[in-house]
């Protein structure tokens, strides 16, 4: 588990990627020694951070007045908020679940291999099941399940078609992706040259 108390005062302390953990009624965050939680991230109260899974700048993780769990290798992108119903709905996140950037969640679950793309809002009591996916700037409303290998869009979000194998498979894909993008981070926060740098850039000139 990651600790790093750096203020017992202010009840704080600072990941080894530069987020910021913070106590509430003397609940803190267990953080997997293999997560990654950047520096802009807050993390807060009841929340359990899987192996692999890395929570990118200026994303907010709340778990005061409910838990939230979130399982091994997902992302939640930078700028996403997740928070959970007051004693009647955490927020549950699967293993290899890509959060977006920019994307709100509360009091929902999330099984393995969920999608949900950037700007999206998914609210209480919802499920979106494994290889679900909401699209880019949709809102999924109180009570709603996205099935297994849906595809979802809109305000408020409906049913659109399956998803096809080739993009389950892409997206699946993109777990691995970013715990890779989160492991050169963690090489360049060090200040750290990666033997195997990643992404090759081929675009800078």
């Amino acid at each position: 588990m990651q600790t790093h108390k750096s203020d017992k005062t202010l009840h704080m302390a600072i990941t080894d990627h530069g987020g910021t953990l913070t106590a509430y009624q003397k609940v803190w965050p267990t953080i997997d020694s293999a997560a990654y939680v950047f520096h802009g991230a807050q993390v807060i109260g009841d929340v359990v951070i899987g192996a692999g899974t890395s929570i990118w700048h200026n994303a907010v993780i709340r778990g005061d007045v409910c838990h939230i769990r979130i399982g091994s290798n997902s992302n939640v992108q930078d700028g996403s908020v997740i928070h959970v119903s007051s004693n009647k709905y955490p927020t549950l996140i699967g293993d290899h679940v890509l959060i977006a950037h920019m994307v709100m969640l509360h009091g929902c679950t999330l099984h393995d291999y969920a999608f949900v793309g950037m700007g999206a809002i998914v609210l209480d009591n919802t499920v979106i099941e494994e290889n679900g996916m909401l699209a880019a700037g949709g809102m999924l409303t109180p009570g709603k399940t996205i099935a297994a290998n849906e595809l979802w869009g809109g305000r408020p979000a409906k049913f659109m078609r399956m998803l096809r194998d080739d993009e389950i498979a892409k997206n699946r894909s993109m777990a691995l992706h970013y715990r890779k993008i989160a492991e050169q981070h963690a090489y360049d926060g060090r200040g750290e040259v990666n033997p195997s740098p990643y992404p090759v850039l081929t675009l800078r000139k």
